[in-house]
Order: structure tokens, then C-alpha cells, then sequence
């Protein structure tokens, strides 16, 4: 099982404190370091010093790592237009020698629209985007080199596009989706997608997720063994009791509840929860880290889990 580092700078980051993390995931040979893709803090943290913008953040890492993978759960569709992403990710790709990937999703968090002047159309709406956002990407980096690609679609047009740049990696860099809606999100997962993310179930839910994307699937002739399956999860591990109890408190959370909803507890909890996982489908864990002062904890979740 690939497991991944996932961290949510909005809550209060500099690019300096996931640097920092980026390393040391690297270092413990995570498989990859992620990020969200949010511009403002929630609960109660005031998020100081700001947001920092996940694709400026992850070509600078690119060039500050060398073997680790780099992607964001989950870009917006709202934030970014299609063609100006597709050269962000592509760029990123090659800054980073093809370890790039694109987590991409509708968006949900209204007050981070209005707080910084986005649109925020309807959940109906930003489904509509999200799909066309994902034809035209995948459709503009499989555009042969001399050839355009040309969409017409209702919220974007594009017409004879070079499609450039391309990625490094053939045909593209991996598409995830992710989400647990029953009907649009697995047929979209089922058309576009390289990995499907099942975030902060439990594992049933995620198996049924699962489920359906493996159906959605079989409508449109695709093998669901060419997917990847994933989930995000909270992580609150550490060789004591005590540990497991002062990493909770630090992220004003209690262990019995990250137990129940999380990748939590001393080593063996925490292998036996990744094992549960693993039986119904899942082959790669994001841990969300929240403390990102604490690198002693993906040290400790590096050793426990023997990478």
C-alpha cells in the first residue's frame, strides 16, 4: 500500500513549514507529498500568515525535492479556467521530472469564494464545469504535437488550441477524482480518472464507494483494475498512549474520536486500520498531517509502517 502525506496549509502555513515537510516525507520515503487547494482557514484557526497557492507551491517543491510525487486534493474547478491549469500542471511536470499529479474536484467551501471575490455557481453547475474541465484536459494533452484540440462546451470554448505544453508523463500526468456522491462522481472517476479518492469515510463507505465507481465502470467498458483506489484519512499515531494523546491534543481533537475516524493509535492500531483498508480495495492512504511541526510523527508512522 502507497502511503502519502497529505497536508492543509490553509489553516496556517508558510511555504517554509511545508517545505520542511515535503523533505522529511521524502526523506521517511513517503510516495508522495500533497496539499490542499484552499484559501480559507477553517474552524477556529485564524490561518496566519495566509494562504499560499497550491500550484506556485508545488513547482517551487518540485525543484526542492528529487524523488518524491507532488499533487493537490482537491484543485477546484472554480478557482482556476482549464487552459491555463493544463500549462500550471504540465509546467510542474516538468519542473519535477514527471512526479506531478492533478487531484481535481467541484469545490465546496463557499465562504473561501466570497471571501476572495470567486464565483460560486450551484452544485449542478460546478458538476457541469468539472466535466468539461476534465475532457479538455485530458483531451488537450493527448492532442498529437502539431495538431489543435478544439471543445465547445457550455462554460468553456476552446478553438484550435496547440495544446501545449505537454507533460512528461505519457499520456498525461495522473487525474484524480474523489468525492463520495453516488451517481455523477463514479461515472466521472469511471470516465477520466486515474485514481479515485474515498475522503474521511469510514471503511464501509469507502468499500461501497468503491462499489460503485467498479459499476460505473462496466457501463462504459472500462477494466476498474486500471484504477487506483484511495482515501484521505487524519492521522494521529505515536509509540505511547501519552504520544497518541498529546498529538490529538495538538490539533484540538480527542483520541477516541480519531480512533474511530482516522488512521490513530499506537503502531500496531495504525497498521491494523491500513489493513482494514487494504481489504476492501484501497491500495494508497493520504494521512492527513495537521501538526506540521511535528515531523516526528511522519518519523514515526515511516518506521511503524516499515518503508
Amino acid at each position: 500500500m502507497d502511503l502519502r502525506i497529505f497536508t492543509e496549509p490553509q489553516q496556517g502555513a508558510t511555504y517554509d513549514d511545508l517545505l520542511r515537510v515535503a523533505r522529511c516525507a521524502e526523506e521517511c520515503r513517503f510516495d508522495a507529498f500533497f496539499r490542499s487547494d484552499h484559501l480559507l482557514a477553517m474552524g477556529d484557526s485564524t490561518g496566519l500568515p495566509g494562504p499560499t497557492d497550491a500550484w506556485v507551491t508545488l513547482g517551487a517543491l518540485a525543484r526542492e525535492t528529487s524523488t518524491i510525487r507532488l499533487g493537490t486534493l482537491m484543485t477546484s474547478v472554480t478557482f482556476r479556467l482549464p487552459g491555463p491549469l493544463g500549462v500550471a500542471v504540465s509546467q510542474v511536470d516538468h519542473m519535477s521530472g514527471g512526479r506531478v499529479e492533478l487531484g481535481i474536484g467541484t469545490g465546496w467551501y463557499e465562504a473561501e469564494h466570497h471571501a476572495y471575490g470567486v464565483p460560486f455557481p450551484t452544485t449542478g453547475a460546478r458538476f457541469d464545469m468539472l466535466t468539461e474541465q476534465l475532457e479538455i484536459l485530458t483531451g488537450a494533452w493527448a492532442t498529437p504535437v502539431g495538431q489543435s484540440y478544439t471543445f465547445h462546451g457550455e462554460h468553456y470554448r476552446f478553438t484550435e488550441s496547440p495544446g501545449l505544453p505537454k507533460p512528461v508523463q505519457d499520456p498525461h500526468p495522473p487525474v484524480i477524482v474523489g468525492g463520495s456522491g453516488h451517481r455523477r462522481t463514479p461515472a466521472l472517476a469511471a470516465r477520466y480518472a486515474d485514481e479515485v479518492n474515498v475522503p474521511f469515510a469510514s471503511v464501509e463507505q469507502v468499500a461501497e464507494q468503491i462499489g460503485r465507481v467498479r459499476e460505473a465502470c462496466a457501463v462504459i467498458g472500462r477494466d476498474p483494475a486500471t484504477l487506483r483506489y484511495s482515501t484521505a484519512q487524519v492521522l494521529c499515531a505515536g509509540e505511547t498512549e501519552a504520544d497518541v494523546a498529546r498529538r490529538a491534543a495538538a490539533i484540538g481533537r480527542e483520541p477516541d474520536e480519531l480512533r474511530a475516524a482516522g488512521i490513530a493509535g499506537t503502531a500496531a492500531e495504525i497498521t491494523e486500520r491500513l489493513e482494514r483498508f487494504a481489504a476492501v480495495g484501497v491500495d494508497r492512504v493520504y494521512l492527513q498531517v495537521l501538526d506540521l511541526s511535528d515531523l516526528d510523527h511522519l518519523r514515526f508512522v515511516a518506521r511503524a509502517c516499515g518503508l
